[in-house]
């Protein structure tokens, strides 16, 4: 979905983008929500499947940045490590990464007998924001079965903005939560697909810079004082044969996709990157010692970097543009970036 075809006519970047301008347009990989939308309780929880199959006997190459740490992700020492991801990656509030890293281990117990009896534990990875200001977040809404409910709807065509884990999410002062978007790269006459999710609780409201236009420009709303304190969550995808270096590498270009939108990464929000690729699979059990893999020379990689700058930009704005207006915990209510630019606007 991303921003294509907004009203506005915002545009990100010149590469062409996919099928449905989301990280599931590199196959294989889907999303799925559970949305806990009822007065005080504003929050959800976030899935994303990086390939249909078995990921703990099948794994993906993968890895990780962290541009300013202030989070508390899980599954990151691991993935730094071996550059393997062998779990579905979960996203939620803060306070409730304990019951969702739980159940998506409970998850994987059920799927993968093998797990802790004939052979080793399990990585799960489950990624947070803090969403207090518009959820209850200390009554611990999160069950384990809101974490099965999003496991479960996983699919290539998903919603973005104020659903799931981004129920709560507030970006730039105003309502944030999942977005998404996709380029498409051409290498040796065949085209592949760079995607990007995101979590965004971010930013300021001032800095909030959309397709290259400072927003205050168009909106001169009294958005309440607030500070950089939140995080922003990207995961990033490809069809591309990496190594987990060339991953890493494209992780850091995270951070241009995110200054473009206005972001300078403050000191009370944590910015984590994660990356895989679906082209190079690691299986858990091997007969052999040596595994072939086919890899991208690094003289190719910069339309990847390009892809990556664009679809974060872009995928940032996609949360904005797409969240609905919510009004959650103490009456606070965040607006949508489309409601107050049709207000503005008088679209």
């Amino acid at each position: 979905m991303g921003i294509v075809g907004n009203e506005w006519g915002f545009q990100v970047g010149t590469l062409p983008t996919g099928a449905l301008d989301k990280i599931s347009d590199v196959p294989g990989v889907t999303v799925g929500h559970c949305t806990l939308a009822d007065g005080v309780v504003q929050t959800g929880v976030t899935a994303l499947l990086p390939h249909p199959g078995d990921v703990f006997h099948e794994k993906v190459l993968a890895a990780c940045h962290v541009i300013n740490g202030f989070g508390k992700t899980t599954g990151l020492v691991q993935i730094e490590e071996l550059g393997t991801l062998e779990t579905p990656i979960l996203f939620t509030n803060t306070l409730s990464v304990g019951t969702v890293e739980t159940a998506l281990v409970k998850y994987m117990l059920a799927k993968n007998p093998d797990i802790c009896e004939t052979t080793g534990s399990v990585n799960p990875v489950v990624c947070e924001c803090n969403d207090c200001g518009l959820n209850d977040i200390r009554g611990l809404h999160v069950t384990e079965e809101h974490v099965f409910a999003a496991l479960a709807d996983c699919k290539a065509d998903f919603a973005e903005g104020a659903v799931g884990a981004g129920r709560g999410m507030r970006c730039h002062g105003i309502k944030g939560g999942i977005g998404s978007a996709s380029r498409v790269v051409e290498l040796d006459s065949k085209p592949y697909t760079v995607g990007a999710l995101v979590l965004s609780n971010h930013a300021l409201f001032d800095d909030l810079i959309v397709a290259g236009t400072p927003i205050h420009t168009l909106l001169n709303d009294n958005i309440p004082p607030h500070e950089d304190k939140g995080s922003i969550i990207t995961v990033l995808a490809t069809d591309i044969p990496l190594s987990e270096r060339q991953l890493r590498r494209l992780c850091r270009r995270a951070l241009v996709g995110l200054s473009r939108t206005g972001s300078y990464c403050g000191n009370g929000s944590g910015e984590i990157v994660i990356a895989f690729t679906t082209a190079n699979r690691v299986p858990h059990y091997s007969e052999k010692a040596l595994l072939p893999m086919t890899l991208l020379h690094d003289d190719a990689i910069n339309p990847l970097f390009r892809a990556v700058a664009e679809c974060v930009e872009e995928s940032v704005l996609s949360s904005l543009l797409h969240a609905e207006t919510v009004t959650g915990s103490h009456g606070r209510t965040f607006y949508g970036l489309t409601e107050l630019l049709k207000k503005r606007l008088k679209v």
